[in-house]
């Protein structure tokens, strides 16, 4: 009996190996969303990274979290590393390859707590009200990752991650396009006012002469 039940283990566990070998090793996750703010926006949020903070999924995981910055401002070859708790955890991201107003490439490394490495491509695509953004993300599975697919549907869950990041990238570009109208408008009025002030003498007509 014992032996039988031994075998039966032993069949079930492979065929459970040969299942989550069966399983796509790759992935590719996408999502897109519209943006009434010129692509020049949202471009500088995704190419400084120091700016992550503002709209990245990860950073609300925990907004007090140590971060630290290598190389350029902005651009190929920044780097920011990030120390959170454990839903946060530890990364790094650096960029790759910047095509302005077109591409960022983004190398994005999860350190700790579940150690992965993928990419991360935005694009941006103009359209008669601003651009779609578009961001994707791929990547690899390890054999445990795709032992977690079993039960665990982890392209929902890429896919809402990146779903909050494209919300929240696109409310802080609406919004700081809003702000550039409203001074533009605002500095336009009072150049105008300036100009109208300057004007006004000239076309006053002149003052009569004292009396005598």
């Amino acid at each position: 009996m014992l032996k039988r039940l031994f075998l039966a283990l032993g069949v079930a566990m492979v065929g459970l190996a040969a299942l989550v070998a069966s399983r796509p090793s790759a992935y590719r996750t996408e999502r897109a969303l519209p943006l009434a703010a010129p692509a020049e926006i949202p471009f500088a949020l995704v190419n400084d990274l120091h700016r992550w903070r503002l709209w990245s999924p990860w950073d609300a995981l925990e907004p007090g979290m140590k971060r630290h910055f290598d190389g350029p401002i902005a651009g190929p070859e920044a780097v920011y590393t990030w120390t959170g708790n454990a839903k946060a955890g530890k990364g790094r991201v650096t960029v790759l390859e910047t095509r302005p107003y077109e591409l960022i490439r983004v190398r994005f490394e999860r350190l700790a707590p579940r150690p992965s490495t993928s990419t991360l491509d935005f694009t941006f695509q103009p359209t008669a009200e601003g651009v779609l953004l578009r961001w994707s993300q791929e990547g690899h599975l390890s054999w445990l990752d795709r032992a977690r697919s079993l039960f665990t549907d982890l392209e929902a869950q890429r896919g809402e991650a990146l779903d909050q990041g494209l919300k929240a990238l696109v409310a802080v570009s609406e919004t700081e396009a809003s702000n550039r109208r409203e001074r533009d408008a605002l500095i336009k009025a009072r150049a105008e006012e300036k100009a109208q002030r300057e004007q006004a003498p000239a076309n006053e007509p002149p003052a009569a002469p004292p009396s005598p």
